[in-house]
């Protein structure tokens, strides 16, 4: 039975326990940030939509300025000790929200609902960047190919189950208690980054792996400003950098379309924030069903290449189909395809291209990218969904932005997924 589950999910010698770990710890992030995410949404609907497009501007600008703070605790900080702050100082942050709603509620408004959003949104990049920089460290580019769309699974399970406490606890703990409970989470993550850092393979694993999982003493070093000079640097980490923008430009049509048909479906903030769980919960379960059945075996018959490719052709696919029928349920199977490709086959195919870069890379650079150009890629879809809809175009206008996108959006990934394969093949070629 154990060798049949081994050949069915890819799974080698000594792998298990890892990736064991590695799922129960995207599953406490991905709960922690779902118990929150409906929240987060329609607090910031409530001063109209045209205000989330200048909290997204808000966003970038603050993940742009905790960069070089990031990239300094990385620099001076053991790889444990910066992993252990990050997740900890937003554990904090959390209390010191349910400190604010508890003993200060006639403070919290608008505004503060619209520090959460930004904060929120901050928070949710820099704890899932974290997570699949350490799995990119801890994993070589082989096991990723492998293992990231299986330990994927552990954060789709926490992306369903996180909607699902809340909705058990919000009655009768009260809705500030959830910020308790999500920080717990967090910490919870914590320990699970130590296990999986100290957790080796055994008679398979190879001298560099063991040596690295159990030496954490090492700072990396280096400059704060590293990462952005090396993805600037560096064509890969470039092609990189404009795939994840233009992934969120379009991820930011659907996000933008979905409020504009909740928003004229329901008025009130409850009623809103049951409808976007919803949406949430049902995408999540489609995520899930690709993740057990498909994606590690289409990652590894036909290779990055194809697994990054997939998510343009799908949205640009997704897009004609809601312009051609327009409906609330054209949206959610956009939303449910987006997501399931994404989370489930792109986002394991995206993180095993960090696995050929270094050590130093793989936490400043990826910081980068994953929050400074990934929200850029918000504001710049923000802003061309908000010109559209003022010129009258709405969907028809979304969708012949989204065609030569989603051409050059596949044929970036087609590149990196050829140019990933080269680097990990000159890099086993160098360790022989």
């Amino acid at each position: 039975m154990q060798k049949r589950l081994a050949q069915l999910f890819n799974l080698r010698r000594g792998e298990l326990a890892p990736v064991l770990v590695a799922g129960l710890f995207f599953f406490c992030i991905l709960t922690a940030l779902q118990m929150l995410r409906p929240a987060r949404d329609a607090l910031g609907m409530e001063r109209g939509i045209d205000s989330i497009r200048w909290l997204f501007i808000g966003t970038a600008v603050v993940t742009l300025l905790v960069n070089p703070v990031f990239g300094w605790l990385v620099s001076r900080l053991r790889r444990l000790q910066f992993i252990g702050a990050t997740y900890g100082f937003f554990a904090l942050s959390l209390a010191g929200f349910w400190g604010l709603l508890v003993f200060a509620p006639g403070v919290v408004g608008a505004r503060s609902g619209q520090v959460f959003y930004v904060w929120f949104s901050v928070f949710n990049l820099f704890v899932t960047m974290v997570f699949w920089a350490l799995l990119a460290d801890r994993f070589s580019s082989e096991q990723g190919k492998r293992l990231f769309a299986l330990i994927a699974v552990g954060g789709t399970l926490g992306a369903i189950f996180g909607p699902w406490l809340a909705s058990q606890l919000a009655e009768p703990l009260g809705t500030p208690a959830l910020l308790l409970v999500a920080a717990g989470f967090l910490l919870l993550g914590i320990t699970l980054a130590w296990w999986l850092v100290r957790i080796v393979g055994d008679r398979e694993a190879t001298s560099t792996q063991v040596a690295e999982a159990r030496d954490d003493e090492q700072r990396i070093g280096g400059s704060a400003l590293a990462g952005l000079r090396a993805v600037f640097a560096s064509p890969y980490l470039m092609g990189i950098a404009g795939y994840v923008l233009t992934m969120t430009i379009v991820a930011t049509f659907v996000y933008f379309s979905r409020l504009q048909m909740v928003a004229a479906a329901e008025s009130d903030l409850d009623a809103r924030t049951g409808l976007l769980a919803n949406i949430d919960m049902w995408t999540q379960l489609a995520v899930l069903l690709l993740q057990l059945t498909l994606t590690g075996h289409i990652i590894r018959r036909f290779g990055l290449a194809f697994a990054l490719a997939l998510l343009p052709i799908a949205n640009a696919l997704g897009f004609i189909g809601l312009a051609i029928f327009g409906s609330f349920a054209a949206l959610v199977l956009l939303e449910a395809l987006n997501k399931a490709v994404q989370r489930g086959l792109t986002r394991p195919a995206r993180e095993a291209l960090f696995t050929v870069i270094s050590r130093e890379d793989k936490y400043k650079a990826k910081a980068f990218i994953d929050t400074f150009v990934y929200r850029s890629g918000d504001v710049a879809g923000a802003q061309v969904e908000g010109l559209l809809g003022r010129l009258g175009m709405a969907l028809g206008g979304l969708v012949s932005v989204v065609i030569p996108l989603a051409l050059a959006w596949a044929m970036l990934g087609i590149w990196l997924g050829r140019a990933q394969a080269r680097e990990a093949a000159e890099q086993k070629m160098g360790s022989e």
